[in-house]
């Protein structure tokens, strides 16, 4: 009881409050007195609703008035009432000209209820303020206006300049003056169609259109996005296309074989040939008897280089002046005599000319002749599909019924092959994809097979 008594003297005595709401009661009604050592009767029996009363009298002040009643002057507060103002006797005549204003428009009830009628301030939002690093910052940029100021270019600032390239050879597009007076005249909103060739509409509308690279007009293979079948491969096909189609398959087949059974021949061994123990002591025993002749061998040859080479060290001598002179004169001869020889070549030259005219022929032709075949082998390349990964193309099975498969009619024909596979084959023919595997999925853990508890039972 006293506590509350005391919480509410404390509240009464700031120098912010005046209660506004007069019916409240004056003091409270005598209360139980609780045993508050406890938490449990914290809350349950402290009044703190004199509390409660002065805070919302404290919010209820700043809504209206935009702050505490105390602290306002009195100018705020208060006003002189001097009655109403005096209408004037003559109301001044209406300019010639203007029009008279009528009674100003009022906002809507509507208007007036969905303001707000709030003085008290929105809470500033702190985060939107505040910007990562910026005291260092403002110190950079502090620093750059000084240099500036002082007339000093920062030390990356020049490596950019100095690494600008200065192209002056290259000139701006020169346009059109606007005060040209045979220029056509375009209205952007008009209804009339627009030349779309003109450069200038095309520039002033932004309509102009990258430049784009002749490689892209190029297809990247000649073949036809869908081949059709060859005359054997129909319903009902002439007996000569259907043999012909046959023996292409049966081509592919021998092919396929041919290439199964190099690698068996490559990867053969004979069955005779299995080691056995008198074999594998040998190839242990190998070696160790030659090694010792080898070691007594290595150590004289050993010794007689080193006696060569003491003797050689013993036997050079110095070289006298007479036999340097020597020397030169013999390098100086052999010079001269290489210089007369070229010049004799290019003399001779002159009585060549003919076979040298027919060696240059010769080579151009075969120049030409090579051009040509490399055209035709890049011309031949276009219809093959490129290699455009780590895998490499491999052509689709051939669709071929054999000669008892065959049905009369469309009814009784039984299909074959996919359409879905075969278009993905044709996009990687013609080198729009590259060839691709299936992704194999690979298990991290094993499977772990556990029996149910009802299948236990039965079992």
């Amino acid at each position: 009881m006293a506590a509350a008594k005391r919480v509410k003297r404390v509240a009464a005595s700031q120098p912010g409050f005046l209660n506004l709401n007069a019916s409240a009661p004056s003091a409270s009604s005598r209360r139980k007195r609780v045993n508050k050592n406890k938490k449990k009767n914290w809350n349950k029996h402290s009044d703190v609703n004199d509390v409660e009363d002065f805070l919302e009298d404290i919010r209820h002040q700043e809504r209206t008035t935009g702050g505490l009643l105390s602290e306002k002057t009195d100018d705020s507060l208060f006003f002189l009432d001097i009655g109403q103002p005096k209408k004037a006797e003559e109301k001044a005549e209406p300019e010639e000209g203007k029009k008279r204003k009528g009674k100003a428009s009022r906002p809507l009830r509507i208007d007036l209820i969905l303001q707000n009628d709030s003085l008290v301030l929105p809470p500033k939002d702190v985060l939107a303020h505040q910007t990562p690093n910026a005291k260092k910052l403002r110190r950079a940029s502090q620093r750059a206006e000084q240099l500036a100021a002082n007339g000093v270019v920062p030390r990356k600032q020049k490596r950019l300049l100095n690494r600008r390239p200065v192209d002056r050879t290259t000139k701006k597009a020169v346009t059109e003056a606007n005060n040209n007076p045979d220029r056509d005249y375009y209205d952007i909103w008009g209804q009339e169609p627009k030349d779309s060739s003109d450069p200038w509409y095309l520039q002033q509308t932004g309509k102009k259109r990258v430049k784009r690279p002749e490689s892209l007009k190029e297809k990247p293979s000649v073949l036809p996005a869908v081949e059709v079948i060859a005359p054997g491969g129909s319903y009902n096909p002439d007996f000569f296309s259907h043999q012909a189609l046959l023996q292409e398959a049966h081509d592919v087949e021998v092919k396929k074989k041919k290439q199964e059974d190099k690698i068996e021949r490559q990867l053969a061994f004979d069955k005779k040939d299995t080691a056995t123990e008198e074999t594998k002591l040998r190839e242990q025993v190998e070696g160790l008897v030659e090694e010792e002749e080898e070691d007594e061998a290595e150590a004289a040859t050993n010794q007689e280089e080193e006696d060569v080479a003491v003797g050689a060290i013993a036997l050079a001598q110095k070289k006298t002046e007479k036999q340097r002179k020597k020397e030169k004169a013999l390098k100086i001869k052999e010079q001269q005599r290489l210089a007369d020889r070229q010049k004799t070549d290019r003399q001779q030259q002159l009585f060549q000319l003919r076979s040298i005219k027919a060696s240059i022929k010769q080579r151009e032709q075969s120049t030409k002749q090579k051009q040509i075949s490399r055209k035709a082998k890049q011309e031949a390349q276009k219809s093959q599909p490129r290699r455009l990964g780590k895998l490499k193309f491999q052509p689709q099975d051939l669709e071929v019924k054999l000669s008892d498969e065959l049905a009369g009619t469309l009814r009784q024909l039984k299909p074959e092959g996919s359409i879905l596979k075969d278009r993905f084959k044709s996009l990687q023919k013609r080198n729009l994809i590259e060839p691709r595997e299936r992704a194999k999925f690979k298990r991290r853990l094993k499977l772990k097979y556990v029996e149910k508890r009802a299948f236990r039972e039965i079992t």
